[in-house]
């Protein structure tokens, strides 16, 4: 059964290869650059704006997975993501193949952030967001016309060995790294969810080999034990044996951070996820596959000593 990764250089992609390894040994690994991850990979170079290139990625799979991280800009989303997902449908459809989309929260109401779950209302307050819910709707819409076996794996924010592009890596890990203060938006009081990323990598496979996975939205497996900003840098400061306090970043500080730092530009839209608490609640998965996920305590520890 060969099982295709579209965006495979990325943070999810390299971990979803060693992953599927547990189920097939034929497996494709689609990106501009691909790298193999297993000796057994099959390397497929190709541009994903190109709905051609596309389809000769999908061409012979029989499980798709789409993890591609566009760069965080609202335009490269708008211009990109739609394009993407239609020519993923549509090849999908032609070589009968079954789709495993890997995505965000961002759709989700503002309301629905303190406790998000796989029913939570679909109202983004957010421009990324609405890009986000356009390209789900597209998804969902062929699976309601049985066009399509496919089903989402939605995931918090991410952390994890390695992930550089995790904000929590970045403001908090990084910084303590370098001696300095940890960082944070608005409120370091308020609780924050995030997924330890080989969990999200190991559901993900799970997911994209039980047949009776599709057809429906799964929230991947996460640790319960919510923590807020303040907490998380507690957990680092206990492994890394350092008393580093955190700074708080208003709103104000964030838009001049923004004239001078492409991510910080992009990220007053988003504050409203930071401005109260985060709860991702991914009971459905757990109680389905029976599956524990990493504590945040032993993810900060496997980080520290990776």
């Amino acid at each position: 059964m060969k099982q295709t990764i579209l965006g495979a250089n990325g943070t999810i992609g390299k971990l979803l290869a060693k992953e599927l390894l547990n189920y097939t040994q034929d497996i494709r690994l689609v990106s501009r650059n691909p790298k193999k991850i297993n000796e057994s990979d099959e390397l497929f170079p190709a541009d994903l704006t190109d709905a051609n290139m596309v389809d000769k990625a999908i061409e012979g799979s029989d499980i798709v997975y789409l993890v591609v991280g566009f760069d965080y800009n609202l335009k490269t989303w708008q211009n990109n993501w739609p394009k993407l997902m239609k020519a993923t449908i549509e090849s999908c459809i032609r070589h009968q193949a079954k789709l495993v989309f890997f995505d965000n929260v961002y759709m989700y109401d503002k309301s629905a952030i303190p406790n998000m779950t796989e029913d939570s209302p679909i109202n983004p307050s957010s421009k990324k967001g609405l890009v986000r819910k356009e390209i789900a709707e597209m998804l969902l819409k062929a699976v309601a016309e049985k066009k399509i076996n496919a089903l989402i794996a939605r995931s918090p924010d991410f952390y994890g060995p390695g992930n550089q592009n995790s904000y929590l890596i970045q403001v908090v890990y990084n910084n303590l790294i370098k001696g300095k203060n940890a960082n944070w938006f608005i409120n370091a009081n308020k609780k924050h969810s995030f997924i330890y990323t080989p969990d999200a990598a190991k559901a993900c496979a799970l997911l994209g080999n039980t047949p009776d996975s599709y057809d429906q939205v799964w929230h991947l497996p996460t640790d319960d034990q919510t923590l807020s900003g303040q907490e998380w840098l507690d957990l680092f400061n206990r492994e890394m044996k350092t008393t580093k306090k955190i700074s708080v970043l208003p709103m104000f500080l964030i838009k001049i951070l923004g004239i001078f730092m492409p991510f910080m530009r992009e990220m007053p839209e988003m504050i409203y996820q930071y401005d109260q608490d985060y709860f991702f609640d991914s009971a459905k998965f757990k109680k389905r596959f029976n599956f524990m996920p990493t504590s945040y305590q032993m993810g900060v520890k496997q980080i520290v000593n990776s």
